[in-house]
């Protein structure tokens, strides 16, 4: 299923006022228009892979912070996102049993679907800029490739830091000590 934008504009509390549609999953609100994708097999191993590599790194030591599956995260008034997974310092703690919408991680990953991947790499990136977003990675399956946007240190107001990471590198950050899977581990099926 492709992404279908809907030509109504929407703002953030309407999105998040809807009643679940069953069925529908992937909603996100970029730019005021409803995207839905329906994620293919490939894209939730590749995402499964991920949690599960940053869930161990989590659990391997205190004050590693805390890792989700998508999460409504509101950016503004017209951007609420769902990451594919979502990291947040200890010193930037979800209250797990609060309503969305959740607030911006630390670390955020999207995996390319064939239907989002040009919101991912595009509106959805610049939102993430815009709001102070501390690092994305956007996971390129197709391509085995993963883009990896970080701010230096110091609080800079964009991405200043853009590396393109392939098979057999690893992927780690500043963020994360001692997270380091190879694109290859993240990548299998």
């Amino acid at each position: 299923m492709g992404a279908v934008p809907v030509k109504q504009s929407m703002k953030a509390e309407q999105f998040l006022a809807r009643p679940f549609a069953e069925g529908l999953r992937g909603q996100e609100l970029v730019d005021g228009e409803i995207v839905v994708s329906e994620p293919t097999a490939r894209h939730n191993v590749v995402q499964g892979n991920l949690f599960a590599a940053f869930h161990t790194w989590v659990r391997g030591a205190e004050g590693r912070g805390q890792v989700f599956i998508p999460l409504d995260v509101r950016l503004d008034d017209l951007n609420v996102f769902a990451p594919d997974i979502s990291w947040y310092r200890a010193s930037n703690p979800v209250d797990e049993d609060a309503q969305p919408p959740y607030p911006l991680p630390d670390l955020a990953v999207e995996v390319r679907s064939p239907s989002t991947w040009r919101h991912d790499i595009g509106a959805k990136r610049a939102g993430y800029e815009r709001h102070g977003l501390a690092e994305l990675w956007l996971v390129d399956i197709a391509a085995e490739r993963a883009l990896v946007f970080r701010r230096s240190p110091g609080g800079t107001t964009h991405f200043d830091v853009a590396l393109e990471l392939g098979r057999g590198e690893v992927l780690s950050s500043p963020l994360l000590p001692g997270f380091a899977p190879t694109l290859d581990e993240l990548l299998q099926r």
